[in-house]
């Protein structure tokens, strides 16, 4: 199985290693990995002035999935658009087609303690939010900075097409199917017309699947149930923007953003897997970063994306028990739990999976 290994920047490498660490630990009792790295972000534009360069996204089409860290730093806001680090990931989403954009959100009985939220309204909370990916305000024309009249005007457009909002509602009913038979399709439905056609479209694609219940929500009221009352949502599916705020407002059911994975795929089911977490600069390279997320990716690559769910069994298994020894990054720091770094942590879950293996 052949893995695209995309670090980028801050601390990016320093995670991406860790969920490395971690598929090497598996691959010593099972099926191999071969792990190809390429630089891509700022660490890819200070090399050759380009921060996609051409062999790494050919390397991520080739692949049979990709594991990313993150991309883009400060220095990244000086460039245009196109230069900045965090635009190379825009680029492979677009180039790749991975629309689909799934970001599970599982409140673990051990980090309870760790949200800043009341321990009675996160019980049993276990949520997937689908957010569209290559369409919205993100992607669409025209943009830009202009002087109109003497000022300086900004302008984005937010678009979709019938055809894209339909293949994701199609995703959302398919996943619901999966799970609990419930989504819930976010919008802003009393102000957007592109929220209008998204409710429209969701409710006709609605007939395919009698199964689901379907329900719709402003995306201001989303925000509030979600913290409020967590447990009702069972699959949420929304637009680019709406996804991006509400996956890392979901972040914080699970106690810190540092424990939500994510996996970009396309319609053939090949992705992009990512901790939801940024490049995170000022923290970068002090081995204080919590490498969970991008180990949890890795678990959701081998499920989704190479045929290997005993593998992505043993290596959730393997974070649930290092987390129930107590083992805690500064993120998800509690009273009475041990305070450990990036690498150790990678090699707790190193260790655990290899104890899996032999128990």
């Amino acid at each position: 199985m052949h893995i695209a290994v995309l670090p980028g920047d801050g601390i990016g490498p320093e995670v991406t290693a860790q969920a490395v660490k971690a598929l090497r630990a598996l691959a010593a009792n099972g099926p191999q990995f071969e792990f190809t790295q390429a630089l891509v972000g700022d660490a890819a534009y200070d090399a050759g002035g380009d921060p996609l360069p051409e062999e790494t996204a050919r390397l991520a089409e080739r692949a049979d999935a990709v594991l990313f860290g993150a991309a883009g730093t400060y220095d990244s806001d000086l460039r245009p658009a196109e230069a900045r680090g965090g635009h190379a990931l825009l680029r492979l989403r677009k180039r790749m087609d991975l629309f689909a954009n799934y970001r599970p959100v599982f409140a673990f009985p051990e980090l309870l303690g760790a949200s800043t939220l009341k321990r009675e309204a996160l019980e049993g909370v276990d949520l997937v939010v689908l957010r569209e990916l290559t369409g919205d305000i993100y992607f669409g024309q025209p943009r830009g900075i202009s002087v109109v009249d003497g000022e300086r005007v900004g302008i984005n457009t937010m678009r979709y097409t019938e055809s894209e909002v339909r293949r994701v509602a199609h995703a959302g009913f398919r996943a619901a199917r999966l799970r609990r038979r419930k989504l819930c399709s976010v919008d802003k439905a009393n102000v957007l017309e592109t929220s209008q056609l998204w409710r429209a479209v969701v409710t006709e694609v609605a007939a395919d699947y009698p199964d689901v219940e379907l329900t719709h929500q402003y995306v201001d009221a989303a925000a509030m149930l979600l913290v409020r009352k967590p447990r009702d949502f069972d699959v949420i599916v929304t637009g680019n923007i709406f996804g991006d705020i509400l996956s890392d407002a979901a972040a914080m059911l699970t106690g810190s953003i540092g424990m939500l994975p994510s996996a970009s795929l396309n319609a053939e089911g090949r992705g992009l897997y990512e901790p939801v977490h940024g490049s995170a600069p000022d923290i970068a390279g002090k081995d204080i970063a919590n490498p969970l997320a991008s180990i949890l990716s890795a678990a959701m690559m081998l499920r989704l994306s190479l045929g290997q769910g005993g593998m992505a069994d043993r290596m959730e298994t393997a974070v649930r028990h290092v987390l129930a020894e107590g083992l805690r990054t500064a993120d998800i720091m509690e009273d009475g739990a041990t305070l450990v770094g990036t690498e150790a942590m990678g090699d707790a879950v190193a260790r655990e999976l290899s104890r899996l293996a032999t128990a």
